[in-house]
């Protein structure tokens, strides 16, 4: 393990730098060699939702964990750079499944509290912890709060004030990160920050957001894009079949990437 360890050392150092770490979010090996292969990516995250897309499932642990456990596997394999795998809500076992992660290369993880209790919730961040210790990792976990986005009615400041609670919460049992998912307007951004930690906030890149600079100049550790690569490549693919079937061609700039 200590090449994955070391691994995971470094994908740590990345989320306290300066600068934002852009994570785009992969789905198998192809699609990890590509984002590998340019210049400025420094690691690599798998998405949850169009892993299990490729595979036929929809989202929400509906892919059975021996499928998404080897498709990390495939990715970690495909590169030299770190992996961060998303484990949903860790499939009923949050340290098991962290343990079977860490085993197929994967150095670091998403795993989303759901809105169960936040009893429920901090047993499971502490349990990925101690996975990741029990398999020599110094484990990099994004723990993510749905506080926004399953707030239901009830006012913003309310959902603030409970992701800031659960943020905590799980930067005490060891995560370095805490992934608030959402649309995040500067001023909410601002607010998280300060309730949670400077460099301590991961985001998710989706219309309607801000840019990637602009969240690093209000103190965000990371962005990543979730589902949404996928959803441009497979839209490029729609696009070009109905051009082709209207009698069009392969476009000439076309790249051999696979």
């Amino acid at each position: 393990m200590t090449d994955t360890a070391d691994k995971a050392r470094t994908f740590a150092a990345l989320h306290s730098a300066a600068e934002i770490l852009r994570l785009v979010n992969v789905w198998d090996a192809v699609s990890a060699k590509v984002i590998a292969d340019l210049p400025g990516t420094r690691a690599l995250a798998t998405a949850g939702h169009s892993i299990a897309a490729s595979h036929g499932y929809p989202d929400g642990e509906q892919i059975p964990l021996d499928l998404m456990i080897a498709a990390i596997a495939r990715i970690t394999a495909a590169t030299e750079l770190p992996v961060s795998a998303d484990l949903d809500s860790g499939y009923g076992d949050a340290g098991e499944t962290t343990r079977r992660a860490i085993g197929a290369g994967a150095v670091g993880a998403n795993v989303e509290d759901a809105m169960k209790p936040l009893a429920d919730s901090v047993a499971a961040v502490r349990a990925v912890i101690a996975a990741g210790e029990a398999e020599g990792v110094p484990f990099v976990l994004n723990a993510r709060t749905d506080a926004l986005i399953k707030g239901g009615k009830r006012p913003l400041e309310e959902s603030i004030a409970d992701a800031i609670e659960r943020g905590r919460a799980y930067l005490a049992e060891g995560a370095t990160t805490v992934f608030v998912p959402g649309l995040l307007t500067a001023d909410t951004t601002r607010r998280l920050v300060d309730g949670i930690g400077d460099r301590k906030i991961s985001v998710i890149g989706v219309p309607g957001n801000l840019a990637a600079a602009q969240y690093e100049a209000l103190g965000v550790a990371r962005i990543s894009y979730g589902p949404l690569p996928q959803r441009v490549a497979l839209t490029a693919l729609k696009r070009v079949a109905l051009d082709l079937m209207a009698d069009g061609v392969i476009p000439a700039d076309t790249e051999a990437l696979n």
